[in-house]
């Protein structure tokens, strides 16, 4: 180890992302992005940038653009370089008096609390991987609840989320509602009411933007302020021309994004109830990947196996989900694809 580094960096466990060949010759299923193109008014808008200049800090047509679609003020609006890095700015800004969250969930997380030495409290979720708001009443510091889950996919409603919030009006509660656009009811709603509520956001999933790396969040102003100042001090040009331009043509497309949600939600929903006739287990998930387990086959096994067919998929090696994989849903030849090759699979690992 480099004895120039420091000790707290040498026992940060980082954060492992899902395999990105770039071959071509996988079906790739492993990391949520969406099977769609972004919208045209997208493709439209990045030939016309202006490369020779630096960006608008303030990325103020795009936040503005949030603004208007979300119904909040310009002020409520942060942008950032990928919701990681919205998260990060968090952990930094409001980490002080430590964090809650779940066992089962975004793996950056617990790496971020690693990273900015926050104490953290990790929750059990319950049976099923259901997470119980009265788990976390009461808490200290942050709260963090991914909304959908991940890699569960499962929702939790919205008067919980606000029951949640308004019982812990000394605790920050950040809702990271990457998946929200696929099945569950935003809580942004909620920051129009309370103070200390933040609802996180992205453009990879629904928006089709994974390769741009932008996020956002809404917050009440203050809240905002905080992590401007983190940005500022840390890289004032974090979202770049591009990824601005890009991303305010995405909220203006409104439609393009729930005609394709739409249809990712019927292919996720049509292949769970294939899944269950074959004896899968998969939760009900409302986000844009499923979440299954088979009892014949183990969840590294299963993964193994429908890479060598040309198909990634992802497998956590995690207490309580190590036989699960998590499938993202693709296009409905892809899914087909994935559905004949897992059941050959299993059909073979029965003969054995």
């Amino acid at each position: 180890m480099n004895r120039f580094t420091a000790d707290d960096i040498n026992s940060i466990q980082p954060y492992v992302p899902g395999e990105q060949p770039q071959d071509g010759r996988y079906i790739k299923l492993n990391t949520n992005e969406s099977p769609f193109p972004p919208s045209p008014a997208v493709l439209d808008v990045i030939h016309n940038c202006e490369y020779r200049l630096y960006q608008d800090t303030q990325a103020t047509e795009l936040r503005q653009a949030i603004a208007d679609t979300a119904d909040v003020g310009f002020e409520n609006i942060f942008v950032s370089n990928g919701s990681d890095e919205t998260l990060a700015f968090c952990f930094r800004a409001f980490g002080k008096g430590g964090v809650c969250f779940a066992d089962i969930t975004y793996g950056f997380y617990k790496v971020y609390s690693q990273l900015y030495n926050t104490d953290s409290v990790i929750v059990p979720l319950r049976e099923e991987f259901l997470l119980d708001t009265d788990d976390y009443m009461q808490s200290k510091g942050m709260i963090i609840i991914a909304n959908p889950n991940a890699p569960t996919g499962l929702y939790v409603g919205l008067s919980e989320i606000e029951r949640l919030v308004r019982s812990n009006r000394d605790s920050l509660v950040i809702v990271d509602e990457a998946y929200i656009d696929f099945g569950g009811q935003s809580a942004i709603v909620l920051t129009k009411k309370y103070d200390n509520i933040m609802v996180v956001q992205t453009f990879s999933k629904s928006r089709s933007l994974a390769g741009l790396r932008l996020g956002f969040a809404i917050a009440e102003k203050s809240l905002i302020e905080s992590l401007v100042k983190v940005k500022d001090s840390t890289n004032p040009y974090n979202v770049n021309v591009v990824a601005q331009l890009a991303g305010r043509a995405a909220v203006l497309d409104g439609d393009y994004t729930r005609r394709c949600c739409n249809s990712i939600m019927r292919t996720r929903d049509n292949t769970i109830e294939e899944l269950r006739r074959a004896g899968f287990y998969c939760t009900d998930s409302k986000a844009n990947f499923i979440f299954a387990r088979h009892p014949d086959i183990g969840g590294e096994r299963l993964y193994l196996a429908l890479k060598e067919k040309g198909i990634l998929v992802r497998q956590f090696n995690q207490d309580r989900i190590a036989d699960y994989i998590r499938v993202t849903v693709g296009t409905d030849e892809q899914m087909e694809r994935f559905f004949e090759e897992t059941i050959n699979i299993i059909k073979r690992g029965c003969r054995d």
